[in-house]
C-alpha cells in the first residue's frame, strides 16, 4: 500500500494557512456594543448567526487539503472547482452576516478607529477570506496550466 506523496504546492498551502486565519477569526468577536455610559458589554462571534457556515466551510477546505494523502489515487474533488465553491459558500455566509449586524445596527462606532477594536473577529475572518479567495485563484491557473 503505497500512498500519494506530491507535495500539496504553494496554492494549496495558501489556502491552508487562509482556512487556519478564517477558523482565528471565527472565534474572536464579530461585534462588541455596549461598555460606554455603564452599559454593560455584549459580543457575539460567528456562532451567533450564518457565520457558523463560514467556520465550517473552512474546515472544508482544510478537508479538502488533506483528502489527496488519505487515498492511494488522485481524489476529484481536489480541483479548482471544489475549492471555489467552499470558498463562495464562506462568502456568502459572511457578507449575509455582516448585512445582518449592519441592520442591527451593531455597527454604530462613535469613532471610526472603534470598528476595528470591538470587531476584529469580522476582519480577521475576512483577511482570511481574502487570502483563500487568492488561494483558489492561483489554483485555477495551475490547473489550467
Amino acid at each position: 500500500m503505497s500512498l500519494q506523496r506530491r507535495p500539496p504546492g504553494r496554492s494549496r498551502l495558501v489556502a491552508a494557512i487562509g482556512s487556519l486565519v478564517v477558523l482565528g477569526g471565527t472565534l474572536l468577536p464579530w461585534w462588541t456594543v455596549g461598555g460606554a455610559d455603564g452599559l454593560p458589554v455584549r459580543s457575539g462571534n460567528a456562532f451567533d448567526s450564518t457565520g457558523i457556515v463560514v467556520f465550517v466551510a473552512a474546515l472544508a477546505t482544510i478537508a479538502l487539503l488533506t483528502l489527496p494523502y488519505a487515498s492511494e489515487r488522485p481524489v476529484v474533488a481536489d480541483r479548482w472547482p471544489t475549492y471555489a465553491l467552499v470558498a463562495s459558500i464562506a462568502w456568502v455566509a459572511f457578507v449575509l452576516r455582516v448585512g445582518d449586524l449592519v441592520l442591527s445596527r451593531a455597527f454604530e462606532f462613535a469613532q471610526p478607529t472603534e470598528a476595528f477594536t470591538r470587531a476584529p473577529g469580522l476582519w480577521v475572518t475576512a483577511l482570511g477570506l481574502l487570502i483563500v479567495a487568492r488561494a483558489v485563484y492561483d489554483i485555477a491557473g495551475a490547473e489550467r496550466r
